[in-house]
């Protein structure tokens, strides 16, 4: 299989992957917290504890995908351009 037909096989692959796993799992770790909700501190003897508030998750731990975010983006777009269906006039004679 030539390079390029090889590439955009992968390429089309990944994408259905990351679209089918943003339709199942809109949501997903917080990067910062990893999933916590909060930051890990240790105190002296080297014990984990709870830290600070996780202000990019506000503390719940999960995140919206970046693929699920355009999604919504679009959605919310073409919702707000699209005209909503409306009875037909009669026709004037005149």
């Amino acid at each position: 299989m030539p390079l390029p037909a090889f590439a955009s096989t992968f390429l089309l692959l990944f994408t259905l992957g990351y679209i089918s796993l943003c339709a199942a799992s809109p949501f997903g770790r917080c990067r910062k917290c990893d999933g916590l909700g909060f930051a890990l501190k240790h105190d002296r003897a080297g014990r984990p504890k709870r830290g600070k508030h996780c202000r990019r998750c506000d503390g719940h731990g999960i995140r919206i995908r970046t693929g699920r975010h355009l999604w919504n983006l679009w959605a919310r777009t073409y919702r707000r351009g699209t005209p909503a269906p409306t009875a037909k006039q009669p026709a004037q004679k005149g």
